[in-house]
């Protein structure tokens, strides 16, 4: 038995979601859903779907779908997926939505408070989780390999000139940064941040608050750093960085770029491990597969919607460190990150 799927928000990540479920074998996209008709349209004919211009008169077709991907964008990129995901999981149907969940936190918290009264499933696309190298290094955390956890630091820059409100910088990009850190670490319940405004290509400041270093204190005693940045490049000039080290009692990990390179460094021996491309996965890009691959699996095999991996619970209590690390910018001062 297969799934029907809809996409709603046919932008270039609404195509990617759309190109995935279209390729899989157990998978029919029924249904592409966008304002913008043109957008529809054009995906209607590539995935061989019906067309819609609203998410209601979607559901009023009586078409049978199974799940759906909100990939709309909005303000800071998650001001629009409120209404649609609402729609739909009023409708009884299980939906994957693009992050941030919401750059809104009432509205992220409706969302997920929706999903358990309905008994849904409701995931987020948190990919940077879903590559195989992170999973071999959460393999290592969770057999002792490391010792005991005493730092994470996370490094995630892109280069965004961008500058779509004072806070886009934080809340949209780093819901990958800190859902990564708690996928190795745990909740967080303190942060202490400091941010910084760039310099525009023109040698303007920016508005938008375009560099961040954010301190953090895990649940579990772990203390770690985020850095972050929308004014820098990768090496050679390449168009990101991602840089995420874990260090325990007893050896420490670097992961480099999601998931293309690996690095065990045990602490009282010289002997290095380094695992490149594991399992094939060559670069970000391909994370969209592995991650919405994993969401039709768990779909397929009706999992309890509390066992869904990167759920929306998980998102939303990523997008509460980037509140309180707003919040701790503003006062000046440590804030408490408050739980769901």
């Amino acid at each position: 038995m297969g799934l029907n799927v809809a996409v709603v928000g046919l932008g270039g990540i609404g195509n990617r979601h759309a190109s995935i479920y279209h390729g899989h074998e157990s998978c029919d996209v029924v249904a592409v859903c966008d304002l913008i008709e043109e957008r529809a349209d054009k995906a209607a004919d590539a995935y061989e779907a019906k067309t819609f211009y609203s998410v209601q008169d979607m559901l009023d077709s009586g078409l049978q779908i199974d799940a759906a991907s909100v990939a709309s964008a909005g303000t800071e990129n998650g001001g629009d997926h409120y209404k649609p995901t609402i729609e739909l999981l009023n409708a009884g149907i299980p939906v994957l939505g693009e992050k941030p969940i919401s750059n809104n936190l009432d509205e992220a918290h409706a969302m997920v408070a929706l999903a358990k009264e309905k008994g849904l499933r409701y995931g987020i696309d948190l990919n940077h989780r879903f590559t195989p190298a992170a999973a071999r290094a959460k393999e290592w955390v969770e057999s002792g390999r490391l010792g005991e956890i005493n730092i994470i630091n996370m490094t995630m820059w892109i280069n965004n000139p961008n500058e779509t409100s004072e806070h886009f910088h934080m809340r949209a990009l780093h819901p990958h940064s800190i859902d990564v850190m708690r996928y190795f670490c745990g909740d967080i319940v303190k942060v202490n941040a400091f941010f910084k405004r760039g310099i525009d290509k023109d040698g303007n400041r920016r508005h938008c608050w375009s560099n961040a270093q954010v301190g953090m204190l895990f649940e579990n005693g772990i203390v770690g750093n985020l850095t972050g940045s929308y004014d820098a490049t990768g090496p050679g000039g390449s168009y990101g960085l991602e840089r995420l080290e874990v260090v325990g009692s007893d050896a420490r990990f670097i992961l480099d770029d999601a998931c293309e390179h690996l690095h065990f460094h045990p602490r009282r021996s010289r002997e290095t491990e380094t695992y490149d491309y594991i399992d094939g996965m060559m670069a970000f890009g391909e994370t969209f597969e592995s991650r919405i691959g994993r969401w039709i699996e768990q779909n397929l095999e009706d999992v309890a919607p509390d066992a869904i991996e990167g759920s929306g619970e998980e998102a939303l209590k990523a997008q509460m460190v980037i509140e309180a690390a707003i919040e701790s910018w503003e006062k000046g001062e440590v804030v408490d990150v408050p739980t769901v």
